[in-house]
């Protein structure tokens, strides 16, 4: 049975550039391979072979050139041509896409993995108290990790041997499963994807290339971190396999609370008990911040709640910025365990500033006001 043109199977002219053979061999081949065309198979894999073997003459210029003078008996050895013995590979149905396209994406299905890999980075879980983070600090840290065996230097090899090309994959670290028109690519079980295999492991890391240590290291603490914030320590984490870079160690910051501050931001906050009569006279009392102590004013007739704001007293932010404030709120203490005498006291404080009405409570009697319309609402 004569042949198909090969250009009239890619769809092509004769003066068609690599570039567009390339294209219309990808069209064709995914329109007709097998695994696309399970309700008729056997055309579909009969009609691939003519496309793949028309690529392959079409995109080799020696081979184009014999096919343009002497057609298919230029490439065809039944017919007195010359393709050479390695012919045009013998394509099976169940040739993956990753082999058929590789040779036009530059990523073939067949490419020898390489067996070196990075390490796995690490976390350290660092708890601080508030004035380490506020004011930075050395922290001493030590972790678990992977690192290269001293013995065999990282390569799993017994001294005086060396790792050798795996014998199930050739090299490749995956191999194929074939199963009717479908071909599963998988991680070689044999050297697990590294190409390689040792035959004469290392008897200090039995092959692995990596053994484990605790390490103790030195963390940099940034003055202002807060809680959530990392600090990367690079090239501190797990040993690479095989030689591989190491991977990174990232500490992972955790503020502890604080048993008068309470921190947001760049801003600290603090509750401040202040007597009934400061509250009432006003007068100085001393509030700490994390830099001393300093005098904070009170005024007279405050009122529970009110919020002073020290400026400057606050936590500059690692990421820059102005220093934020301390914001103190007062809490008027009502005095307890009484005695006899000061209770009287107290009643005639109060017979007192009864008589002045809404002038000595306003917000009582704002309230009362409230309640009292409301209830007068309910009953109209």
């Amino acid at each position: 049975m004569a042949k198909e043109d090969f250009y009239k199977l890619l769809g092509v002219d004769r003066n068609a550039s690599d570039a567009e053979i390339k294209k219309s061999y990808r069209s064709k081949a995914m329109k007709f391979h097998p695994d696309r065309n399970k309700d008729n198979p056997v055309e579909a894999e009969a009609k691939f072979k003519q496309i793949k073997e028309a690529y392959e003459v079409l995109s080799d210029p020696k081979k184009r050139s014999a096919y343009d003078q002497f057609g298919h008996a230029g490439v065809d050895p039944s017919m007195g041509g010359g393709r050479g013995a390695g012919g045009f590979g013998g394509f099976g149905a169940g040739e993956s896409f990753s082999d058929i396209f590789g040779d036009i994406f530059g990523g073939g299905g067949r490419q020898q993995r390489s067996n070196v890999q990075r390490g796995s980075d690490l976390r350290y879980n660092l708890e601080l108290s508030l004035e380490e983070a506020v004011f930075g600090t050395d922290a001493k840290i030590r972790v678990p990790v992977l690192v290269a065996c001293g013995v065999c230097n990282g390569s799993g090899a017994k001294k005086g041997s060396s790792p050798v090309i795996c014998s199930t994959c050739h090299g490749h670290g995956q191999v194929r499963m074939q199963q009717g028109f479908f071909s599963v690519q998988q991680t070689c079980p044999t050297c697990r994807g590294s190409g390689q295999q040792i035959k004469d492991p290392c008897g200090s890391c039995h092959g692995q290339g990596r053994v484990q240590e605790n390490k103790t290291l030195s963390a940099k603490i940034p003055a202002g971190v807060d809680t959530g914030d990392r600090i990367r320590l690079a090239g501190e984490g797990e040993a690479g396999e095989h030689g591989g870079p190491a991977g990174d160690l990232y500490v992972q910051v955790q503020v502890k609370d604080h048993e008068i501050f309470t921190r947001d931001g760049a801003n600290l906050y603090c509750e401040v008990p202040i007597s009934f009569p400061t509250a009432c006279l006003g007068g100085e009392l001393e509030v700490p911040t994390l830099n001393g102590k300093v005098l904070l004013k009170i005024p007279a007739e405050t009122q529970t709640g009110k919020l002073f704001r020290l400026r400057g007293k606050g936590v500059k932010p690692v990421r820059g910025g102005p220093v934020g404030d301390l914001l103190c709120k007062v809490q008027v203490e009502t005095p307890v365990h009484l005695t006899k005498e000061q209770k009287i006291l107290v009643e005639q404080l109060n017979e007192s500033l009864s008589g002045g009405g809404k002038h000595h409570s306003p917000q009582e009697s704002s309230w009362t006001d409230g309640v009292k319309s409301f209830f007068d609402k309910l009953t109209g």
